[in-house]
């Protein structure tokens, strides 16, 4: 019995912990809302961010934050954050609507080539649940799997031994479906390779020299491909086909 009660008490401290982590990042959320609804965007961003820098992220997270930015009239933040809650939830109307209202307001136009439709399909699947959903129900799924097989090993009451193995096996399926999950959300991450001009205007360069001829001139908001990169520099690509290389800074990864 002793190794029951260890085993409980395990799993009641992550709970706290987890519903702790999960009001804090709530309440930073709300304080965001308020400030919005009070006119103090760039006050309202802050809030968004610092739940961001946290490792937390959702599409909600970057709708709002992608408003509040572009109230602030932060043009390119403002996209940037809406191509990132696109990508979490592709289908969402209101983000392809407000991210159209912001495009058009961009100097450059340039029309972005729809993507293929398997990336299409795996951003689908992935966007399913937010991300940090995802990794938290991993997580306490490995918990449930290692729990489970701990009270397998320890515990030689008929009734527990029966329980515990029906939740092996419901946590080892669980586990299964909770990577898979994950694995399709990272390969949508790792095969990212699109930013957003952040600087207001963007001189991009033949090769990656600063007294390099000049290639072509772009601004805030346009969405370019990376290619390549050498030192402070990346290559990028637009969508017609023009190819420069421009500083590492004055462009963000989605």
């Amino acid at each position: 019995m002793k190794h029951v009660r260890w085993i409980l008490f395990v799993y009641v401290i992550a709970l706290l912990h987890c519903v702790m982590l999960a009001q804090s990042t709530d309440d930073a959320f709300n304080r965001g809302n308020e400030l919005y609804r009070a006119g103090k965007y760039q006050d309202a961003a802050n809030e968004y961010e610092g739940i961001i820098k946290q490792g937390k992220f959702s599409a909600e997270l970057y709708f709002n934050l992608g408003n509040a930015y572009y109230r602030d009239k932060q043009l390119a933040r403002a996209i940037l954050s809406y191509e990132r809650a696109a990508q979490l939830r592709p289908n969402d109307l209101d983000i392809k609507h407000n991210l159209k209202l912001a495009y058009l307001k961009t100097v450059d136009r340039i029309e972005a080539v729809p993507d293929m439709f398997l990336i299409q399909w795996m951003r689908t699947v992935g966007s399913l649940m937010p991300h940090e959903t995802v990794r938290i129900a991993f997580v306490f799924s490995w918990i449930l799997l290692f729990g489970s097989l701990a009270t397998m090993y320890l515990v030689m009451i008929p009734g527990i031994l029966r329980a515990a193995r029906i939740l092996f096996f419901i946590s080892c399926t669980l586990v299964v479906l909770w990577a898979a999950m994950l694995g399709t959300q990272s390969l949508r991450d790792t095969a990212q390779d699109k930013a957003i001009i952040i600087a207001q205007t963007v001189t991009a360069k033949s090769s990656p020299d600063v007294n390099a001829v000049d290639a072509f001139v772009i601004h805030e908001g346009v969405k370019v491909k990376l290619t390549d990169a050498v030192g402070e520099w990346v290559k990028v690509i637009l969508v017609d086909g023009k190819i420069g290389w421009i500083p590492s800074e004055q462009c963000e990864r989605i």
